[in-house]
């Protein structure tokens, strides 16, 4: 049998064990998959601790930054983006890697965005960052920001330049006064309630990041307005598949895992 797991503080909400075990059960593979607490600066003895029947780990805050040191390889996404949320192990090695960026990806192009040209990112974290590579990789070479922390432009505009892509910071007060084609929300529940008209009004895709609370005032704006909403249950689950794919070798529809988080979220079960 062989185990994986999920590592964060806290971890006990995360929806990662419902989905890859859904995927264990499509695949009909007898492995394991739980959620583990795991506080920073202590994914180096924890990864020491395993033993061989162990496969993968997905990694979320706040261990992304610290896989980048823990890993013996790490994959230029991960690096581009600071911050690694996966890693494999292959032949005694730790693979690091990060499966957000082509996940968010993924997620849009199920919804029929598959080419843009602009794009809005509120926020400036880890998330943001795996963001605008996304973006990058559907076409987007004019991308906005807007943060509430100055000092999280430098990252952002480091990748821009990486990626070729014209960087736009905006102050956090107009946010939402631009046109684009895909706005993308990292920031926490209730900060972009003062501008959430003002987005719908400019932007044809609203991306919201989080998945709980839902729906936030964003999504009901632009639910009403008539946009194209996806939220972080398409963006877990557009990680989630190439994660599997990635420790196991074999493909899951998202549609069973958008099915088994669905569930969840409606159950409050994990």
């Amino acid at each position: 049998m062989r185990r994986c797991a999920v590592l964060g503080s806290p971890i006990a909400h995360s929806l990662s064990p419902v989905l890859h075990r859904a995927a264990y059960a499509h695949l009909r593979l007898d492995w394991q998959y739980e959620a583990v607490d795991v506080t920073e600066g202590g994914l180096a003895e924890f990864v020491a601790g395993l033993d061989h029947t162990w496969r993968g780990l997905s990694l979320t805050m706040p261990l992304k930054v610290e896989a980048l040191r823990v890993g013996d390889e790490v994959s230029e996404v991960a690096r581009l983006i600071g911050a690694g949320n996966t890693m494999i192990f292959e032949s005694g090695r730790r693979m690091v890697t990060n499966t957000d960026a082509f996940g968010l990806t993924d997620a849009l192009s199920r919804r029929g965005v598959e080419q843009i040209d602009s794009a809005l990112i509120l926020g400036g974290g880890a998330t943001a960052r795996s963001s605008l590579v996304g973006l990058a990789a559907l076409g987007a070479r004019r991308v906005a920001v807007s943060v509430r922390t100055a000092s999280r432009i430098a990252d952002l505009a480091r990748i821009a330049d990486a990626l070729e892509v014209s960087l736009q910071p905006l102050e956090w007060s107009s946010a939402a006064l631009v046109d684009v084609d895909v706005c993308v929300s990292t920031v926490t529940s209730g900060a972009a309630d003062d501008f959430a008209e003002a987005v719908s009004d400019h932007a044809a895709v609203v991306f919201e990041a989080l998945y709980e609370p839902w729906p936030t005032r964003l999504v009901e704006v632009a639910e009403a307005a008539g946009r194209t909403v996806l939220g972080g249950l398409d963006l877990l689950v557009g990680q989630a598949v190439r994660q599997v794919r990635g420790m196991t070798g074999s493909d899951v529809p998202a549609a069973v895992l958008l099915a088994a988080g669905q569930q969840a979220l409606a159950s409050g079960e994990r």
